[in-house]
């Protein structure tokens, strides 16, 4: 984004987030921090002592896409599950505050909503401890997700899949979902899981980042090389994964490298990081997507799409925690261009 014309494209871009219908599908989470201080190490091992000044709690997982998009638009619904556990009903409850529409939200007695909690001291974490208990989606949970789909896609401008690896997202529910989307000509965007496996057959666009990746195309990890455009095994994984996901677009996130576009025939597009200081890297990812995905309703170019989402991915790493980025945020990066 060099000249003025370009600036005024994407502040267009930007004005047009406020209208659009985004569906999320995918894992829920309810993210906790802990905050304190530590003065200092316990008798009892080697280990800080955290005297707690305070707890907050997110939507995280799927929910964090739910909330970066929140920022942008009212338009937001997310179809996932919870349980009806105390962390199960203050997920909901956060998502409904904050305006989302969470009728999509099938909440489970016999679901252990997954928590992740992060104590956090002196500005850096301490300890992540994770509460979980995965476990498959039945059949009854997957008709219910396909027939909430069918109900509601005609009013989505698109749709964003944010695949956690807890369970929610099977194979025949992703298939659904592709097909559906394509039959009603919808932008569809999937965050993928390495370890899921689940093909992503005919998706607008992929966005995994560098290691999902390599293990998505059954490719060792290799070290970074720089010029991006020069790393001949990165190239490779995203030209198999095209191969395979027949995706219109795949956006690698390559962290303090920016972002690797792929489309079909066109050359490769390279975007570096936009980022000044990197606290937190947690989440960046969902921010990219959600913001990737917006620009792609507006009709952002893909390139568009992904120079708005590596912006706003560059902004949220300067951010202690799972942080969102405002609009107010994205037109102050505008003005430094």
């Amino acid at each position: 984004m060099s000249t003025e014309l370009d600036v005024a494209r994407f502040r267009a871009l930007l004005a047009g987030f406020a209208d659009r219908r985004i569906l999320v599908i995918g894992d829920l989470m309810l993210d906790e921090y802990i905050w304190g201080k530590v003065s200092r190490i316990s008798p009892e091992a080697p280990v800080p002592v955290v005297n707690v000044t305070g707890e907050t709690y997110y939507p995280g997982g799927a929910a964090n896409v739910v909330r970066n998009l929140r920022e942008f638009t009212r338009g937001v619904s997310v179809m996932g599950l919870a349980g009806t556990d105390p962390a199960g009903r203050r997920l909901v409850e956060l998502l409904e505050n904050s305006g989302v529409d969470t009728s999509g939200v099938q909440q489970d007695p016999a679901y252990s909503t997954t928590v992740k909690t992060r104590i956090i001291a002196r500005n850096q974490q301490v300890v992540r401890v994770d509460r979980e208990r995965k476990a498959p989606l039945s059949p009854e949970q997957a008709d219910r997700a396909a027939a909430y789909l069918d109900r509601t896609i005609e009013g989505l401008d698109a749709i964003i899949v944010a695949d956690y690896g807890k369970g929610f997202l099977t194979q025949p529910l992703a298939n659904y979902i592709c097909r559906t989307a394509r039959a009603h000509r919808k932008i569809l965007t999937v965050d993928p899981h390495p370890h899921t496996s689940l093909s992503w057959q005919g998706a607008t666009a992929v966005k995994p980042n560098r290691s999902e990746a390599f293990i998505a195309a059954g490719l060792p990890l290799s070290d970074p090389v720089s010029p991006v455009l020069g790393d001949g095994a990165l190239l490779e994984a995203g030209k198999r994964l095209m191969d395979r996901w027949q995706c219109e677009s795949l956006l690698i996130t390559l962290g303090e490298q920016g972002m690797l576009l792929l489309q079909g025939d066109a050359l490769p597009y390279h975007t570096p990081t936009h980022a000044q200081d990197v606290f937190d890297v947690s989440g960046a990812g969902d921010t990219a997507i959600a913001v990737f995905t917006l620009g792609l309703s507006v009709g952002a170019l893909p390139m568009e799409a992904a120079e708005l989402a590596n912006r706003a991915s560059g902004i949220v790493v300067g951010k202690l925690g799972t942080a969102t980025v405002t609009v107010a945020e994205m037109q102050a990066s505008l003005d430094e261009v």
